[in-house]
């Protein structure tokens, strides 16, 4: 029953919800940031100490598998309701 309360309020507070995820957001890369904070020196790749690039790369693919799935969803997987009538 509690979990029902929470997603009630969830959707009544998205705005302040949605916020306080970018201002999350915001602090993870910053943090990221500060070298003293995060120990870049055994990073396999140069492209690794760039600030916040795990932050893009995991926003990326999961806009990618969204559009892929999209995608194959509508090149057939998705059929009518009166698929079967026929």
């Amino acid at each position: 029953m509690k979990l029902l309360q929470l997603i009630e309020w969830l959707r009544r507070n998205l705005r302040t919800v949605v916020r306080l995820s970018y201002v999350l957001l915001a602090l993870l890369v910053v943090v990221d940031a500060v070298p003293a904070l995060v120990d870049k020196e055994h990073a396999h790749t140069a492209i690794e100490r760039i600030p916040g690039f795990w932050a893009v790369f995991g926003f990326v693919a999961c806009v990618f598998i969204i559009l892929a799935s999209k995608a194959f969803g509508h090149q057939g997987i998705m059929k009518r309701e009166d698929y079967y009538d026929e």
